[in-house]
């Protein structure tokens, strides 16, 4: 899948999350974890590496989190 692709994906997610209450950045990145696929969840942690066009403010900080949670639990 294109990053494009993931960045809107992943965008819409966090216009969902945007208005409930708490942290959206949270809730973002917990939906990412439970929902994508492994590919896609290393795919869109790529894409922040490179730069992270196009993601959003809470998006970006829940693919950030999401980052390091993935290397928290790699061997």
């Amino acid at each position: 899948m294109s990053a494009d692709k993931l960045v809107m994906m992943a965008n819409q997610i966090g216009r969902f999350f945007g208005p409930q209450q708490g942290d959206p950045a949270v809730s973002i990145a917990d939906h990412l974890r439970k929902f994508w696929d492994p590919r896609m969840r290393a795919a869109i942690v790529a894409h922040l590496e490179q730069g992270g066009e196009g993601l959003e403010g809470p998006v970006r900080q829940a693919v950030q989190r999401l980052a390091a949670l993935e290397k928290t639990r790699q061997p």
